[in-house]
């Protein structure tokens, strides 16, 4: 398995996100080898559920960015 050449913490912003997007792509290019456990199965079978039976609950995707956001500056003061 080839070494990153870099450290993740010496990385730019932009260094990381062309590595995970590379990696991505690795992951995609060998997908006929992957198996999903099969619980994946059930929980999408579960959110299907409720989304059909209009239970789901669904955020803006700005709003979740803000509560990853929040939680993570949190984490670092603990």
């Amino acid at each position: 398995m080839p070494s990153i050449s870099h450290s993740l913490k010496d990385m730019s912003l932009a260094q990381k996100m062309k590595l995970l997007e590379e990696v991505w792509d690795s992951v995609v290019r060998e997908e006929k080898d992957f198996k999903s456990p099969s619980w994946h199965k059930a929980l999408l079978a579960e959110r299907r559920e409720l989304v059909e039976a209009g239970k789901a609950k669904f955020s803006p995707w700005k709003e979740v960015k803000e509560r990853i956001r929040r939680r993570r500056s949190g984490s670092r003061r603990s």
